[in-house]
């Protein structure tokens, strides 16, 4: 009997260095995390050189590993930093395209009113001579109150046009009877007759119309792809919760704590985990897609016929047509204003104006065939944008898991499933902030919704109506953004952004998100086997054969 006690207390001896000194004489080595740590720019004085046991651990499986608290403190904090990271440089990619969209419909716009305040400068010298060269200042004021309307001036567009043509009917009437005395007092009474004389025939109520619904349409589209970038910036710059990071290490860097640096997160963990950390962010989705929806219809709208380049362009010839008809009728003007205001006095300045009164017909050059085709052009870009950016917000998860998970044949069973390599069983949650209530990932209260994210939503429905009432003519409150410390601004174009190429690819469809990649170190093979027999086996055993004597 005492041979067999001899024998067992051989078999102890051998097997109890196992797990004497910590286990470094047969456990896996850590070489390679400790490689990895280092090329993340952390020190190696917390990283061991062998694997310990993983009690500690608090977001990793605990089993023996390569990381200590600390380590996962700060892997937990790096990979938080690595998403948010590419969460902003995807922001600021759709924000800049969206800048560069209103940068490039602003500048067009308000060449197109330059080109028709020149337009009319240089015909209406040459046709309409002392008459327009006197009275210069009236129409160019009127294109000073159209721009500055545009530009987001708190004026009304139709008191703007309603004066021009009162004060134009006063220099005509003026102008045409210079051989009496026509006091202020006069002139106020001539003004009054307007709406019954209508002594420019249709042009005014017909002008009104268009240029009414032509600057509040394309007002309301530049600002809204404006407020759309705004609502991008602001969002990009929501911090990820701590239960998120907590998920994202666990998915990203844990594996590399186990042992297992290659492995790939699995397509539908990866999903969960990203739907987790970004329910509220799709919520904006509904919300986005009515305002893009909105936008290609306000686009539409801005072409054609009756578009921005027709209305802008023939301000000349209408302003100058509505004059011709007014000098046409004007013994009959005259004759019902002596009804209504009294007779003229003898004592003017000058004798009748025969060059006015007996004046042809003015043609005056639209120019509209250089535009069509720029207008065209800009409106099917900008729909091609419009229509790529809706998905946005929901399609962020997938962009975010595409090129860090595992792929190819069978990868669905050898992937990281949050614990091992193995097939990740769990449901894919859906979309948004409601959808999350069972998320086996992330731990998220959907009662707490996040404010920054719930008031950009309603930025984008304020947006959205003001939009709709543009596109049905009626004038709209130009939205300030002034809050916006980045430059955006309540200007139709932030300078800082729209300094950059406009004509940037939108990242949902064109070109892809990129994460930082997962590290491709070689997965650390075992250098003896963990199964073999504990010392408290070898002690109970030799107990055993101690009673039994």
């Amino acid at each position: 009997m005492d041979s067999f006690i001899i024998a067992a207390l051989a078999v102890c001896s051998l097997t109890a260095p196992v797990y004497g000194d910590k286990g470094t004489s047969k456990a896996r080595s850590c070489a390679d995390i400790r490689q990895f740590y280092l090329g993340k720019g952390f020190s190696l004085e917390d990283v061991p050189q062998s694997e310990i046991s993983g009690e500690h651990l608090r977001i990793c499986p605990q089993g023996y590993t390569c990381c200590t608290s600390n380590m996962e403190d700060t892997l937990a904090t790096l990979s938080r930093t690595e998403v948010e990271r590419v969460l902003k440089d995807a922001g600021r990619s759709l924000q800049t395209s969206l800048a560069g969209q209103s940068k490039i419909f602003d500048g067009y716009f308000r060449e197109l009113l330059n080109r028709s305040a020149v337009n009319l400068q240089e015909t209406f010298t040459s046709s309409w001579g002392p008459l327009y060269i006197q009275n210069s200042k009236l129409f160019s004021e009127l294109y000073t109150e159209l721009t500055s309307y545009y530009r987001g001036a708190n004026i009304n567009l139709e008191e703007v046009l309603n004066d021009f043509w009162t004060r134009l009917l006063e220099k005509l009437f003026y102008r045409a009877n210079k051989q009496y005395f026509i006091g202020e007092d006069y002139l106020e009474c001539v003004s009054k007759q307007i709406d019954t004389l209508r002594p420019f025939g249709d042009a005014p109520r017909l002008m009104k119309m268009t240029v009414t619904r032509t600057l509040v349409a394309v007002r309301s589209f530049v600002q809204g792809l404006v407020i759309s970038g705004d609502v991008i910036r602001k969002v990009s710059q929501v911090p990820l919760s701590q239960e998120c990071m907590r998920a994202i290490m666990k998915m990203t860097y844990c594996p590399h704590c186990r042992g297992m640096p290659s492995a790939r997160p699995c397509v539908n963990y990866c999903s969960n985990v990203m739907k987790g950390c970004l329910a509220n962010q799709a919520d904006l989705n509904t919300e986005w897609r009515h305002l893009a929806e909105t936008m290609m219809q306000a686009a539409d709208r801005l072409d054609g016929p009756s578009g921005v380049d027709s209305v802008i362009l023939s301000l000349p010839s209408r302003i100058s047509e509505a004059m011709y008809t007014m000098m046409e009728n004007i013994a009959s003007i005259n004759s019902k204003l002596i009804q209504a205001c009294g007779h003229l006095r003898e004592g003017g300045t000058g004798s009748t104006d025969d060059e006015i009164t007996k004046r042809g017909k003015v043609t005056v050059e639209d120019r509209l065939e250089a535009s069509s085709n720029k207008m065209e052009t800009l409106v099917s870009d900008v729909t091609v944008r419009l229509r790529d950016m809706q998905p946005y917000w929901v399609s962020l998860p997938t962009l975010l898991c595409s090129d860090r998970v595992a792929t190819g044949t069978g990868s669905e069973d050898k992937c990281w499933n949050g614990i091992n390599r193995a097939r990740y069983l769990p449901e894919v949650m859906g979309d948004g902030l409601a959808s999350q209530i069972n998320n086996p990932e992330v731990e998220i209260d959907i009662t707490k919704p996040d404010m920054t994210i719930r008031q950009q939503i309603m930025q984008l429905k304020i947006m959205t109506h003001r939009l709709k009432n543009a596109l049905n003519g009626q004038d709209v409150e130009f939205q300030d953004t002034s809050d916006d410390t980045s430059g955006s601004g309540s200007a139709m174009c932030a300078d800082d952004v729209c300094s950059r190429s406009p004509r940037l690819i939108l990242p949902v469809t064109d070109r892809p998100l990129h994460m930082p990649s997962l590290p491709e170190n070689k997965e650390v093979k075992a250098s003896a086997k963990q199964n073999l027999p504990s010392i408290s086996i070898c002690l109970l055993s030799l107990l055993i054969l101690l009673l039994r004597r």
